[in-house]
């Protein structure tokens, strides 16, 4: 593995290519190793931006009586946590782990050069398979807990085992599974147990971290646990729309598993599962032993090999919904909207915080939080805020004016401008797919190609009432009440509405509209066509 090129600029060796993906203050693009036209995956830190961004509200901090010192030693805890995910990387070289090959510094920026993994998400993958059993679900716990337990081995855990963070190396049969993501990952000595602070994803946290218990590589073993049961019938062990009852259920270790779709599930399976999920972490399976269990390491006589159509059915589902939320939420980690939770005066209004509720809101998001996070911005939060609130508005504007801009596109029948406002990906709740969670474009293209109209002559669509909610600072969600008027055959102007719900999030600079849900049954063209 290459050292840190600590002197060289990321420019010298590399060529950036396309996005890839992005986060609060990073962005991942493909790059080409100059010498050797390998390719790689470039995370890249924009150091200034994260500068600019605590710089912007130093004087804030004073004014709320903090000292410099203690400003910075805030400030300088997000350069601690890029060097600590560097550091970790650097020691992590497994087959089934994404491996770090550079780290370059530069003023503004720091890059980690990684592997390029080109064959998505695990979970993706499973669901366009033609065939699925429960030895494939083997199979790829193995390959998860064989990245565990090098993990474990290093000293390391993780603390972020979620779908998210499970790739594939390529998109060829049979592709290795790749553990990516160390960005919360720490360090620990032998077996140690300590208070790490509390992170994750709340669907995946062990009941140690919720109950602020010391913990150690147990935290990794359990969030297999629930990726496993996840992997053989598509829907999690711990679910409730109500974040306190789901911790509640989790901190009991209260999971089943129902009829029918675990009666075909042999019981070795579900043996390694209640091992994973033993609420005391003293007792919880290894990844080493994990590894030795019957229906891991002799597979081919112990785990089924008949196909599981209601486990993929279940798990597109599981997808869709994981997504929509990791729209949704995908830059919290940036901005931190705490606004929720604190009242006019810039008091917390947070009750319950023996459980880590204050973390999180959503209970299956894929949006993690460190606890550390909180008590940095809580400090200078409420002025932040009110400094904060004219860009606020400005971008609340921004986001109407760009629903406009749909619509419009909508009622002129252009397709091209409503594909270049909508991510290819986009989700929606169209009450013509009968209740059916619809992605893609392909349903919206039909509507273009033979119910649009072909002129917005005879059409006026307004905007009432509309309601913009700033999911930090690069994704939003409007509700709002449209109103179609248009003029029939018989030359009488008619006037229609339906209640709409729109999600955008920012990419390259561009909004562009990932989910929408419309309360009516009209559909968005069904208007009376004009010779």
């Amino acid at each position: 593995m290459a050292a840190p090129a600590a002197c060289t600029r990321f420019s010298d060796n590399y060529d950036l290519k396309e996005e890839l993906g992005k986060g609060a203050f990073s962005v991942v693009r493909r790059c080409v190793q100059k010498c050797t036209g390998h390719e790689f995956a470039a995370k890249i830190i924009n150091t200034k931006k994260l500068s600019a961004r605590e710089k912007q509200h130093q004087a804030n901090y004073y004014m709320n009586g903090f000292s410099r010192r203690r400003f910075w030693m805030l400030y300088s805890k997000h350069f601690q946590k890029l060097e600590r995910e560097a550091r970790i990387c650097r020691k992590l070289q497994h087959p089934n782990i994404v491996r770090l090959h550079d780290s370059i510094q530069e003023e503004n920026y720091h890059y980690l050069v990684f592997d390029l993994v080109t064959g998505g998400e695990l979970f993706e993958d499973i669901v366009a398979r033609e065939f699925y059993s429960e030895a494939d679900a083997s199979h790829c716990i193995q390959q998860i807990l064989e990245s565990v337990n090098h993990c474990h081995q290093n000293g390391v855990v993780h603390r972020d085992l979620k779908p998210e963070n499970l790739l594939l190396a390529s998109k060829a049969k049979g592709a290795a599974v790749k553990l990516a993501d160390f960005g919360l990952a720490i360090e620990v000595q032998g077996e140690q147990h300590a208070w790490f602070g509390f992170a994750g994803t709340p669907g995946y946290l062990s009941p140690e971290v919720l109950k602020k218990e010391p913990y150690g590589k147990p935290v990794d073993i359990w969030a297999c646990g629930v990726i496993l049961y996840i992997l053989l019938v598509g829907y999690p062990p711990f679910w409730d729309e109500d974040q306190h009852r789901l911790y509640a259920q989790i901190k009991s270790g209260s999971y089943d598993y129902p009829s029918p779709e675990w009666d075909t599930v042999t019981p070795e399976a579900k043996n390694l599962i209640n091992q994973m999920l033993t609420v005391n972490p003293a007792k919880r399976i290894t990844a080493s032993d994990a590894l030795k269990h019957p229906w891991i390491c002799q597979r081919e006589r112990v785990a089924s090999v008949v196909h599981r159509q209601e486990t993929v059915d279940c798990l597109k589902k599981f997808n869709a919904r994981r997504k929509l939320k990791g729209a949704i939420l995908t830059t919290m980690l940036a901005t931190r909207n705490f606004s929720s939770k604190y009242d006019a005066h810039g008091r917390s209004i947070i009750t319950k915080k023996g459980d880590g509720s204050q973390v999180k809101e959503s209970t299956d998001s894929s949006t993690t939080l460190e606890d550390d996070d909180i008590k940095e911005e809580s400090d200078y939060c409420y002025t932040r805020l009110r400094l904060d609130s004219e860009d606020t508005d400005a971008r609340k504007q921004e986001v109407i004016k760009i629903t406009e801009q749909l619509l419009e596109a909508i009622t002129s029948g252009d397709y091209d401008a409503y594909t270049k406002i909508c991510d290819p990906h986009l989700t929606s709740f169209e009450p013509e797919s009968l209740g059916n969670l619809v992605e893609g474009m392909d349903f919206h293209k039909y509507y273009f190609e033979h119910v649009a109209p072909k002129s917005s002559k005879f059409l006026n669509t307004t905007i009432l009432n509309p309601n913009v909610h700033l999911l930090g600072e690069e994704a939003a969600c409007i509700a709002y009440v449209r109103l179609t008027q248009y003029v029939d055959k018989q030359g009488a102007t008619q006037v229609c509405q339906c209640e709409e719900t729109r999600v955008w999030q920012k990419k390259d600079s561009k909004w562009q509209n990932v989910h929408f849900h419309r309360s009516s049954n009209t559909p968005p063209f069904s208007y009376p066509q004009h010779k």
